[in-house]
């Protein structure tokens, strides 16, 4: 009688008169249904947060990874980038003048209005501000003309090689009864930059990368 034979003709109720063969097959059975009940409660749920945590290490990795690879493709394009930008930088740095030339900028600012046929009513340089390695030097101005004359003016200040920008612009009939267009006032800020150099005064330099500044 084959094994499949002796394992119909069993009694459910009598283990204890099954064939040997029959009950060797299932205590082994049990065993292996032990071994694995107690390897998934004492080493699967043990391990299980360690690998989902390999996983996640595993995907941030990737990511890491693809991001530095594609800087890496970009590279040459950042550099190229980097120089332009420190060209760029280094001119707007020439536009900005040294201590020795403030005074020439000064009535350059003034002459602009006087060639625009403005009155100069008033054109009074504050006290710099240190703004790191370069200074801001507001100017309070106040003119006396026509919106074209004004647009003139603008345009002037514009077109100095130095940088110059105008803030808090005010514009206001001379008088109080004043309706004309060639009799108006305008009060203004103009603000030029010193590049602070680095002399005993004290003053910084902008970073040695950045070149092309004198």
């Amino acid at each position: 009688m084959n094994f499949l034979e002796q394992l119909r003709t069993v009694d459910p109720r009598d283990p204890g008169r099954w064939p040997t063969p029959i009950r060797a097959f299932f205590v082994g059975l049990i065993l292996l249904v032990c071994v694995a009940i107690a390897w998934y409660m004492l080493v699967w749920t043990q391990d299980r947060p360690r690998l989902l945590q390999a996983e996640q290490d595993e995907q941030s990795l990737r990511q890491q990874f693809e991001a530095k690879q594609q800087r890496a493709a970009n590279l040459d394009a950042y550099k190229a980038q980097l120089a332009e930008m420190e060209r760029s930088f280094g001119a707007m740095l020439r536009q900005l003048p040294g201590r020795t030339e403030v005074p020439n900028l000064l009535v350059d600012i003034s002459q602009t209005g006087l060639a625009a046929g403005l009155q100069e009513k008033l054109f009074q340089p504050g006290p710099e501000v240190d703004k790191g390695f370069y200074a801001e030097l507001p100017i309070k101005i106040r003119l006396v003309g026509s919106y074209h004359e004004f647009g003139k003016f603008v345009s002037g200040i514009a077109a100095l090689p130095r940088i110059v920008t105008l803030h808090d612009i005010q514009i206001q009939p001379v008088t109080a009864h004043g309706a004309g267009f060639d009799d108006l006032s305008m009060d203004v800020t103009a603000k030029t930059y010193r590049y602070i150099e680095d002399d005993k005064s004290g003053g910084k330099m902008p970073p040695k990368r950045i070149g092309g500044a004198t």
